[in-house]
C-alpha cells in the first residue's frame, strides 16, 4: 500500500512538473514571439522617431539571444509544445524571427547529434599535411566569430534557387569534412523544401521591411544582427572543443549560477542533454544531477579556450588533446 501510495505521489509529481514546464515553454514562446516583433516592427516604427534613446533595447534583446536559440532547440526536438503540429509552427515562427529556415537548424542540430566528433562535425580539428593550415584557421575564427550564424541565414537562401543548382552548390562545398551534402539531400525532400523557401521568403520580407522601417538607425539593427551572429557562433562549439574524437555521444557540462542556467534554459548542461535528447530543458537539471556527471569546465573559460585556435588530429587521436577549460 506504501509502495503503491509512493508511486503514485512520485506519477502525480512528474504529471504537474510536465503540466507547468509547458505551460512556462508556451509563455516563453509568446514571450520571444514578442520580443521578435519588438525589435523588428515596434521599435524602429513607434519608439525610434520619439527617442533615438529607445535603442538601447537592442542590447537587452541581444543578450537574450543564446535564449531564442535554446527555445528553438526544444522545437527541433519535438519537446516545446505537446502536439506535434503547434511544436513545429513554434519553431518555425521562432526561427524566422531568428532568420533562418526552420528545417535547416532541425537537421543540422539533428545531424551535429548523428556524427558530432567525426570527421563530418569537428569544426577545430584539421589533418596536419592534409588541410592547408592557413584557409583552415581562418575559417575557424571567422566560423566562431560570427561566420556560424551567417552560414545559417545564407544557407536558408541558398534554397530559394532552382534544385540543379542546389544540387550542384551542395558538390561543391561538401565534402567528406562537413555535413553539406547529407543536410542538403535531408532539406531536398519535396515537403521540406516548400517549408524552407517559404521561412527563407519570410525572412527576407521581415527583415527588408525591418531595414526600411528602421531607416536612418538601420546600423543599431546591423549591430544588433552582427553581436547575435558572435553570440551564436562563439557557443556553438565551446562543449565539443578539444573533447574526444568519434563519441558522438560526450559532450561538456560548463558551470554557471543557477539563475544564468536557468536563463540559458540550462543549455550549458549540454553533456546532459547529449546523452538523453529527448528531454525538455526543466528536465536536464534534475538529470544531471542524478546522473553525477558532475561540470567539465566553466562556461566562460570554455568559451575562451576555443581562441586558442584549430587542434591538429593526431594531437587528439594520441590522448594529448582534451585541452582544459576550467
Amino acid at each position: 500500500m506504501l509502495a503503491k501510495t509512493a508511486y503514485l505521489t512520485h506519477t502525480m509529481t512528474l504529471s504537474a512538473s510536465k503540466n507547468l514546464g509547458l505551460v512556462v515553454n508556451a509563455a516563453l514562446a509568446l514571450a520571444f514571439l514578442g520580443l521578435g516583433l519588438l525589435q523588428l516592427v515596434i521599435l524602429p516604427l513607434a519608439l525610434l522617431p520619439a527617442d533615438p534613446a529607445w535603442g538601447w533595447l537592442l542590447l537587452l534583446l541581444v543578450l537574450l539571444t543564446n535564449t531564442a536559440w535554446a527555445l528553438i532547440h526544444e522545437a527541433i526536438h519535438g519537446v516545446l509544445l505537446p502536439h506535434k503540429a503547434a511544436n513545429r509552427a513554434a519553431g518555425r515562427v521562432l526561427s524566422v524571427l531568428f532568420g533562418a529556415a526552420f528545417d535547416l537548424l532541425r537537421w543540422g542540430h539533428l545531424l551535429h547529434h548523428a556524427l558530432s566528433r567525426t570527421r563530418r562535425e569537428r569544426s577545430e580539428v584539421y589533418v596536419a599535411g592534409v588541410d592547408k593550415r592557413l584557409s583552415f584557421t581562418l575559417n575557424y575564427y571567422f566560423r566562431l566569430t560570427g561566420g556560424l550564424y551567417w552560414y545559417e541565414v545564407l544557407g536558408g537562401l541558398i534554397f530559394l534557387l532552382p534544385r540543379p543548382v542546389i544540387r550542384w552548390a551542395a558538390r561543391r562545398l561538401g565534402s567528406e569534412h562537413n555535413v553539406v551534402e547529407a543536410l542538403s539531400e535531408k532539406l531536398l525532400e519535396p515537403a521540406t523544401l516548400r517549408a524552407v523557401r517559404l521561412d527563407g521568403w519570410l525572412v527576407i520580407a521581415l527583415y527588408s521591411t525591418a531595414f526600411i522601417l528602421y531607416a536612418e538607425h538601420a546600423w543599431m539593427l546591423l549591430a544588433a544582427l552582427l553581436a547575435r551572429a558572435f553570440l551564436i557562433s562563439v557557443v556553438d562549439n565551446a562543449f565539443h572543443y578539444g573533447t574526444p574524437l568519434e563519441d558522438i555521444r560526450y559532450a561538456r557540462n560548463l558551470a554557471l549560477p543557477a539563475w544564468a542556467s536557468a536563463l540559458l534554459l540550462h543549455f550549458n548542461l549540454h553533456g546532459a542533454h547529449h546523452q538523453r535528447p529527448g528531454l525538455a530543458w526543466w528536465q536536464l537539471a534534475a538529470h544531471h544531477a542524478q546522473s553525477q556527471a558532475g561540470f567539465q569546465g566553466n562556461w566562460t573559460a570554455a568559451l575562451l579556450a576555443q581562441f586558442r585556435g584549430p587542434i591538429p588530429e593526431h594531437q587528439l587521436i594520441s590522448g594529448a588533446g582534451g585541452r582544459p577549460c576550467r
